[in-house]
């Protein structure tokens, strides 16, 4: 019977008023589905974005606020990181990353320099070092605090089952822009970019399985916008916008991570002050339909993963120190009663030995 791991990335520093100690995993039970902790592995400070390759035999993070990436070498048998190396990710406040194809590079957005960058990954696994850096330009919205400048805030490579690209799709909180990015056999980076409604704050992406369709969180306006993709030139068309708030909610709130299920009939967007998860219906055409809500029993949902199977959510809710888990139903969303305490958790990966 094969093993389940998740793997939980964390803020650690006292300027993110943070309580967790490092990347933590968890053994989840193939009967129960219960997670049982292991351990917690020390990193550099804020290992906040984490990635696998495919082999499962290497994980990746960067270090937000930092200057960073490390990369550690997973033992097959217990899930357990050992530390391979930390280098320069070309730039301030890594805040996702992202292999490539061929998954010779890890790429990087670089929230507070406004960049992208690509760092290769070695033979043995360790991260090496580049002056492949691409910089961002545009005019900064309006929300004086969270748009002082180009904020690219995800750079996730755009795969479905019918189209394995190297382009990486990288919305752009700061100058309200979303862009199709990849680097070519020249080393030069190609870039395509459609701007979009001043102070929405694009943040995070997600793609229909089977559709030319790409769907991105707006974080300020706490709304969704839905792209065509032409993945042979790049280019995005939006087709269309809903608000991912309860329509009774007057507060603060801001979107914030997104998924899509594997049979692309329900999408969710988790709020950040309404403490809520949207669940989006979306029709043959991908469209969103009517959307509910779910109360996240927990402040400030950072962060949502659906699990290989696509059976349940788990919403990271950083401020209080919580996963919570949630069926996935045709009529939404219902908590299974299975609370995973953990220290300020903003990601979470999966894997299956």
């Amino acid at each position: 019977m094969s093993q389940q791991f998740a793997y939980v990335g964390c803020r650690t520093t006292r300027e993110r008023n943070a309580r967790g100690k490092g990347i933590a995993l968890y053994k989840i039970c193939a009967r129960t589905a219960a997670w049982r902790f292991v351990d917690v592995f020390p990193t550099a400070d804020n290992p906040s974005f984490l990635a696998l390759n495919r082999a499962q035999t290497f994980l990746y993070t960067v270090h937000g606020d930092g200057e960073q990436a490390s990369s550690f070498r997973v033992d097959p048998e217990s899930g357990r990181l050992i530390h391979v190396n930390t280098v320069s990710c070309n730039g301030r406040n890594p805040v996702h990353l992202a292999f490539s194809k061929d998954e010779a590079w890890l790429n990087i957005a670089n929230y507070a320099t406004g960049n992208v960058t690509r760092i290769p990954v070695e033979a043995d696994g360790s991260l090496g070092s580049s002056n492949d850096v691409m910089t961002f330009t545009g005019i900064p919205g309006p929300h004086s605090k969270e748009q002082k400048g180009s904020h690219p805030h995800h750079i996730s490579r755009y795969q479905t089952s019918t189209a394995n690209t190297d382009w990486h799709i990288v919305p752009d909180k700061g100058i309200d822009s979303v862009s199709a990015v990849r680097w070519l056999s020249n080393g030069t980076c190609e870039v395509v970019s459609q701007s979009w409604s001043a102070g929405s704050g694009p943040r995070h992406a997600a793609y229909h399985p089977k559709l030319p369709l790409v769907y991105v969180a707006n974080e300020l306006d706490s709304t969704m916008t839905v792209w065509n993709f032409d993945a042979e030139s790049g280019k995005l068309t939006p087709r269309g916008t809903v608000s991912v708030l309860p329509p009774d909610f007057g507060g603060e709130s801001s979107a914030a991570g997104i998924v899509i299920t594997a049979d692309a009939k329900q999408l969710f967007v988790s709020n950040r002050g309404s403490n809520t998860v949207a669940t989006i219906a979306l029709d043959d055409a991908g469209m969103p339909g009517p959307a509910d809500w779910t109360a996240c029993f927990g402040d400030f949902p950072r962060f949502i993963a659906l699990d290989r199977e696509n059976k349940h959510l788990f919403v990271a809710n950083e401020r209080t120190d919580t996963i919570i888990e949630f069926d996935v139903t045709p009529w939404g969303l219902k908590p299974t009663g299975q609370v995973i305490k953990t220290g300020s958790p903003v990601c979470i990966v999966f894997r299956e030995q």
